[in-house]
């Protein structure tokens, strides 16, 4: 009984060792899908500031303002000196 077990099994393995050996190759398989999208980068860096401008020129000279209003009239003057004496009366004629 031990001898058939031995020969079956050898007779097993004859027949997968047929079974291995390789057949004709077959057609080339279809393309696969393309690949998903990568992801979106990451933002970039804020740029510096820039450098200060110019002083601007400078501007033309304001135009002349108007002519101020006419003054108070002044105080009345002091009263003048006395006048000098009269001449002397002349006498009349005598006849």
């Amino acid at each position: 009984m031990n001898y058939s077990k031995f020969v079956a099994a050898s007779m097993v393995m004859l027949a997968f060792s047929a079974c291995n050996s390789p057949g004709p190759a077959g057609p080339q398989g279809v393309a696969g899908n393309t690949g998903n999208t990568g992801n979106t980068g990451s933002v970039g860096a804020t740029g510096d500031t820039g450098y200060t401008g110019n002083t601007g020129a400078t501007g033309n000279t304001g135009a002349t303002g108007d002519t101020g209003a006419t003054g108070n009239t002044g105080n009345p003057g002091n009263t003048g000196n006395t006048g000098a004496p009269g001449a002397p009366a002349t006498p009349p004629p005598q006849h």
